[in-house]
């Protein structure tokens, strides 16, 4: 395997991820600067930027036509290509198949394109420390560190590896390190979450949902006949909302059959709460929208959002799963 990687984000939230890995392609934005095979040099590109965008602090726009360059000059044919999906948690490798071309309209505000075959796919879990933080930089291109690459082509051949850490490329201003670090905190949040046992996990919703105003029953260990957790104003059910919920933690994503068997029994009263931490199919938000009663399907992505938000109000056992400190930034 080729030990020059890429990184190519797919959008805020990978809001294009499924066009890449259907159309075989990565793509960036940029959209207003036009065909970048017009520029021959980096300093080409920067002029272009400062002109389309002379508002832009010049750290972002150094930032950008470095970003744009080498997409389109330094990129090679073999290359290896990174994208993450956070709500899977999972990094897509592939190679470079094709040179740069201008194609607006294939990926909505993505003109800028390179073909990619899609080889595999990496669990972030199973990637060190030290590879998770170089690969958590929130800039849409960057070359990721050999050794990174090398620890991932360990992992795809079944060996161990460990990567010492690295410094990847910074961001272009304030707002931009703020926005890095705030996306890689909620990453590492992510991954102590993901770390949980089944019974630690469905002890955290438990303790977001008391800290939400309800009062919570959890099922012991054994068959819990589709619910794991009972969340009502009285604590028993007698009272309205109940709130029926069901944790499932890890396994991949939850298909239409899962959503089809938590809503067989529910009372027309019951309301439906059903967390995935590997998320949820197509075809499972398409039967939830559909159910009888009112029901929400909660995401690693959802759960991890809702904790942060009622952090302060969760009582100190669900906090001990997974222990935040609140950290102070100039604005």
């Amino acid at each position: 395997m080729s030990n020059t990687g890429w990184m190519v984000r797919a959008g805020r939230n990978a809001q294009f991820l499924d066009e890449f890995l259907e159309l075989g392609v990565v793509g960036i934005g940029w959209r207003d600067i036009g065909d970048l095979s017009d520029f021959c040099t980096q300093k080409a590109v920067l002029q272009a930027v400062r002109t389309t965008w002379p508002d832009w602090k010049p750290g972002k726009q150094a930032m950008s036509a470095s970003q744009l360059y080498r997409f389109a000059s330094e990129m090679s044919v073999k290359d290896k290509i990174l994208t993450y999906d956070p709500h899977r948690r999972i990094y897509h490798l592939g190679s470079i198949a094709g040179d740069y071309r201008h194609a607006p309209g294939t990926v909505e505000g993505n003109p800028h394109l390179r073909s990619v075959t899609w080889e595999a796919e990496i669990e972030r879990d199973r990637l060190s420390v030290s590879a998770k933080n170089s690969l958590g930089a929130i800039s849409t291109l960057f070359r990721v560190p050999e050794v990174v690459m090398m620890e991932i082509e360990a992992i795809l051949s079944g060996k161990t590896a460990y990567v010492t850490p690295s410094v990847e490329e910074g961001a272009g201003d304030d707002a931009d390190l703020l926005e890095d670090v705030e996306a890689r905190a909620l990453e590492f949040i992510k991954d102590r979450v993901s770390r949980l046992d089944w019974d630690e996990m469905q002890e955290l919703v438990a303790g977001l949902l008391r800290a939400m105003g309800y009062k919570t029953k959890v099922s012991p260990l054994g068959p819990d006949r589709g619910k794991d957790i009972v969340a009502s104003p009285d604590g028993f059910g007698f009272e309205s909302p109940r709130i029926v919920v069901e944790v499932k933690h890890r396994g991949g994503a939850m298909g239409a059959a899962a959503i089809r068997s938590f809503l067989g029994g529910r009372h027309p009263d019951d309301k439906g709460l059903y967390v995935s931490t590997g998320g949820f199919s197509k075809d499972a938000y398409y039967e939830a929208e559909r159910a009888s009663i009112p029901m929400t399907l909660m995401t690693l992505d959802d759960l991890v959002e809702a904790l942060i938000a009622n952090y302060e109000n969760i009582d100190i056992e669900a906090q001990r799963l997974v222990p935040l400190k609140r950290v102070y930034w100039p604005v």
